[in-house]
């Protein structure tokens, strides 16, 4: 059982450079996803995707996908709840994209170069009636630089990159936490006998 917060920090009024009074077209999240990576199973009831404290997400216009909205699918799709009791509580603790402008000239006249900066953190709590509780942190940071000259176009096509491999670093990670730390919660799926599909066939009987 899933159950998300409603979002009290719109994207609009985290980002630098971005216009007011008017809220930003949604961006499409990343295609591929999470739902074809082995599920992490835990022994809890239901999964709560908490709202981002003020001040945890900063994000520099114009950014290729909306960094909050894909950790929250992250949550959705790569965590299950297996269990009869207990929550499992997804926080953000930092969502970050920044663009830095760089000074100075560089190999093509132009507009001058930028730096993309990501920082993600994601926490995720666990408790449970009879008194178990447990926590893992994951982190990720990448930071690419741009030379100057190159057209919006290519610019956000590194920003986008750059943002995709944090993603990435990110799911990796929170893997490891929680098969590394989260061992008692974690439910193994059953798997079918040997020999067998999984399908029960029953044979009619002849008339």
């Amino acid at each position: 059982m899933l159950r998300r917060g409603l979002l009290t920090l719109p994207l609009a009024l985290a980002a630098c450079g971005g216009s007011r009074g008017a809220d930003p077209e949604p961006l499409p999240p990343l295609v591929t996803g999470y739902g074809h990576l082995t599920p992490i199973r835990l022994d809890i009831h239901e999964i709560v995707v908490a709202p981002p404290a003020a001040g945890v997400v900063r994000v520099d216009q114009p950014v290729p996908f909306d960094p909050v909205q894909e950790m929250e699918r992250m949550v959705r799709e790569r965590i299950v709840a297996a269990g009869t009791n207990g929550t499992a509580r997804a926080i953000v603790r930092a969502a970050e994209f920044r663009r830095e402008r760089l000074s100075g000239g560089g190999m093509f006249a132009g507009e001058p170069g930028e730096r993309f900066v990501v920082r993600l953190q994601l926490r995720l709590e666990l408790s449970a009636p009879d008194g178990r509780s447990g926590f893992i942190e994951a982190e990720a940071r990448r930071q690419r630089a741009t030379e100057s000259g190159l057209s919006q176009a290519q610019r956000n096509r590194q920003a986008e990159t750059v943002l995709r491999q944090a993603m990435d670093d990110l799911n990796v990670e929170l893997e490891f936490q929680a098969r590394r730390n989260l061992r008692g919660w974690i439910v193994q799926a059953v798997t079918p006998p040997s020999g067998s599909d999984g399908v029960q066939v029953e044979e009619l009987p002849r008339s």
